[in-house]
């Protein structure tokens, strides 16, 4: 008989992608402060693919803890360009920052998933995604962020592909999934084959 499915995710993209595919879940954010477990890794030599692996079992970890004998899916996404690693901007100046940043250059966004169950990591996976920003004028950057306003802060490089940030990319090398930040297909096919979901 399958298992309850919990996603110990606030995202509503997360949220979007399952219930889309059809899944039958519920939602129960984890409260860990992200940052204060990035912080020691920085120092041990982790890779940007590391982090986004270690906070997506550290927060599906926490939700398992009150979820015994269901899967609790953990996810988790960081952007790196060269040696720095981006978080969602906390300000729209720090959007900004970012978005110039990242203007005609290459970063990685890595999305890993994790599933917990009675306290075991049983399942993890980690996509990469290779996104080349088009050249940005500054000008051009600051009506993209007025226009799309706190959105803004939503996401870890400051744009949603989904949305109008699509006009800000020039290539892509990855899937659509990856960039959102969850992903799904990987995902699909274990719980099919653990029997959890129709397959």
């Amino acid at each position: 008989m399958p298992k309850g499915i919990v996603l110990a995710s606030g995202s509503v993209h997360r949220r979007e992608l399952l219930k889309n595919a059809g899944v039958d879940f519920t939602v129960r954010p984890s409260e860990l402060d992200e940052r204060s477990i990035e912080a020691p890794l920085r120092d041990s030599g982790a890779t940007p693919e590391d982090v986004a692996a270690v906070l997506a079992e550290a927060k599906a970890s926490d939700v398992a803890a009150s979820h015994p004998g269901e899967i609790v899916i953990g996810a988790d996404q960081t952007l790196a360009l060269g040696d720095a690693v981006f978080h969602k901007p906390a300000t729209m100046e720090e959007a900004r920052r970012t978005l110039l940043a990242l203007s005609g250059r290459t970063h990685t966004l890595n999305s890993a998933v994790v599933l917990v169950e009675n306290g075991s990591v049983t399942w993890r996976h980690v996509a990469v995604a290779r996104i080349t920003m088009r050249e940005l004028e500054p000008g051009f950057i600051g009506r993209y962020l007025a226009g799309v306003g706190a959105r803004a802060l939503t996401s870890v490089g400051a744009y949603q592909i989904e949305r109008e940030g699509v006009q800000l990319i020039e290539e892509i090398e990855g899937d659509y999934f990856t960039i959102i930040g969850l992903p799904i297909l990987p995902l699909l096919q274990e719980l099919r084959r653990r029997g959890e979901i129709d397959g």
